[in-house]
């Protein structure tokens, strides 16, 4: 069940989205008419009205829904600082490719990890105990591990083996971009479950 301060949550998951958004965008070096708008005032709007969505599947569907609304609202705000501090190490270092590319994944999705405990323990899943905050810790951080690894697996991969000519084509910072998106996919996934029934499981 979805309390109306959700919703205010899901706006400030989503503002602050937006802000790491914009840093990302910098680094890519992509604008766009409205960019600001979108990134601060819409992003909010959106993550509150899927918060709103999920509710009203989980009432109607399937309860996960309900937990799934809050989990995509807190998973973008740790995808945005993975990607956020993927490219200012990658800016930083100048690495886009290659086997080293994996150590370069790891310091923002570690962070992200955290960020995301943090979010799914308190919001989520609502899962409050008497045995501390961070008692969940080592099975999430074991879930998280088991993502990195996914991800960084797939980023070393699409970036050393993909066709020069796409990677010319779309620019060395850009395809790291694009990689980091695909390997994500499938950890949003692994993620969702492992946290759902092994770290969160009533």
């Amino acid at each position: 069940m979805v309390a109306k301060k959700d919703y205010w949550i899901a706006a400030v998951i989503g503002f602050l989205t937006g802000v790491l958004l914009l840093i990302i965008l910098f680094f890519l070096q992509i604008s766009f008419l409205y960019k600001n708008l979108i990134a601060l005032v819409l992003i909010p709007i959106l993550w509150a009205a899927g918060v709103w969505f999920g509710d009203f599947l989980g009432a109607r569907v399937k309860p996960f829904f309900s937990q799934f609304g809050r989990y995509a609202a807190a998973g973008f705000l740790s995808t945005t600082i993975d990607f956020s501090v993927l490219n200012l190490t990658s800016y930083l270092t100048g690495v886009t490719t290659g086997i080293i590319v994996g150590w370069v994944n790891a310091p923002g999705f570690l962070i992200a990890v955290v960020n995301g405990y943090l979010w799914n323990k308190l919001w989520v899943f609502k899962d409050y105990d008497k045995e501390g905050l961070f008692h969940d810790f080592p099975k999430f951080f074991a879930v998280g591990l088991g993502g990195l690894i996914i991800n960084s697996t797939l980023i070393i991969a699409l970036t050393t083996y993909a066709p020069v000519s796409i990677v010319a084509a779309v620019g060395p910072s850009k395809w790291l971009n694009v990689a980091k998106f695909i390997a994500n996919i499938a950890v949003i996934i692994w993620n969702f479950l492992g946290f759902k029934f092994i770290v969160f499981k009533k």
